[in-house]
């Protein structure tokens, strides 16, 4: 089992200050670009002992229970990992040193990334949202460059391995810290990283591997979109840097408003005009709906704001079956120009109900207008 204060060579009894300060003294000496790849280990172990005793918590963890506490406090992390507030030895490491442990680099950034997302406003028709429909759009995108299909260089060259930094993607130069000199490893500036360099960009994408262009895309717009409904397809965005893969197209659904009817979810509402004698008698009528002429008859005695409801005719379900209902509000028309033979038979009738000099009556407030209007209007 490590002895973690004999690694850093400091009594048990040792300060928070002096264990910081031995293991800089150490780790200044056994740093891999200063004694050599073959200290690796020794620094990591190093590492690893300044981890857990400069860790209030786990070094009284350590004190009671050694090197296996700590590790089970830790979640199990072996000796040579790093658990609790540090993400591992790497982690630390390029704290100071901007590389991997050893000094190592990552290696080079591929030159190929995935291209942005896109969103499309797709502006629709109401009968487009009730059965669902198929749109053709043409939109602006970065696609696959056809000349050098993405290799970015022109054709019949290739890429070459940068000379600065010979395909690594990272340069390694001399700086101080508060252990000494020690290398560090940075983005070569030459290639950015990428470890080779394009001698001969493609003329018509200018080294990008892509070029914009207007395509034509087809959408199949599903029944129960709405406003702010967004269909997503994937693959379909910008193709990326480099010939990298195609982000995704997103497109938002705005619904245009109908003259005649009013959605309200997956439900359906119109008014229809009904006069007050066909009202008061009863009558036949066809409504004119998205599924072609629908009779409606209109029973004797109608009042008005009336609603009939006609199933199944409303839009349909999102991903799912079924479609809502489609209800028709009856607007009564009481008649403002009376000819006198039409103001004679009006009066016969009143004068037959007993109705010439009605007296008004307020009705329960449960009941009548105001209660249609309260339930008309609850929510608002």
């Amino acid at each position: 089992m490590n002895d973690y204060y004999e690694i850093l060579g400091v009594s048990r009894q040792a300060s928070a200050e002096e264990i910081k300060k031995a293991y800089r003294k150490l780790a200044r000496t056994h740093h891999p670009d200063v004694a050599g790849p073959e200290a690796a280990e020794k620094f990591k172990e190093i590492g690893r002992a300044y981890e857990v005793l400069s860790n209030p918590e786990k070094r009284q963890l350590y004190d009671m229970g050694g090197e296996a506490a700590v590790n089970g406090q830790a979640g199990g992390a072996g000796a040579g990992g790093f658990g609790g507030g540090f993400g591992g030895f790497n982690d630390i490491f390029e704290t100071f040193f901007g590389a991997g442990a050893g000094g190592a680099s990552r290696g080079p950034v591929p030159r190929a990334r995935r291209g942005q997302d896109a969103l499309l406003r797709l502006d629709i028709d109401l009968a487009d949202a009730v059965f669902g429909s198929t749109k053709e759009v043409q939109v602006d995108s970065a696609v696959v460059c056809p000349t050098c299909q993405g290799t970015c260089c022109r054709p019949g060259t290739s890429p070459r391995t940068c000379e600065v930094c010979h395909g690594r993607g990272s340069v390694q130069r001399v700086t101080r810290s508060f252990l000494g000199q020690v290398m560090a490893t940075t983005t070569c500036s030459a290639c950015q990283g990428h470890g080779t360099v394009i001698p001969e960009p493609c003329q018509d994408c200018a080294g990008e591997g892509r070029v914009r262009t207007r395509q034509t895309l087809t959408i199949e717009v599903p029944a129960g979109v709405e406003t702010g409904t967004r269909i997503r397809m994937s693959g379909q965005g910008e193709v990326g840097p480099g010939g990298g893969p195609a982000g995704d197209l997103y497109v938002e659904i705005h619904e245009r408003e109908h003259p005649v009817f009013v959605r309200r979810g997956d439900d359906l509402h119109c008014t229809l005009p009904v006069p007050m004698t066909a009202a008061a008698l009863g009558t036949m009528t066809t409504l004119d709906t998205l599924d072609g002429e629908q009779e409606i008859d209109i029973a004797p005695g109608t009042q008005p704001e009336q609603v009939y409801t006609l199933r199944g005719l409303g839009v349909g379900h999102l991903q799912r079956p079924g479609r809502g209902d489609l209800h028709v509000h009856v607007e009564v028309q009481v008649p403002t120009r009376l000819d006198d033979r039409q103001r004679e038979l009006l009066g016969e009738l009143a004068e037959l109900r007993g109705e010439e000099r009605p007296e008004p009556r307020l009705a329960a407030t449960g009941s009548g207008m105001f209660s249609r209007l309260r339930e008309k209007f609850a929510g608002h």
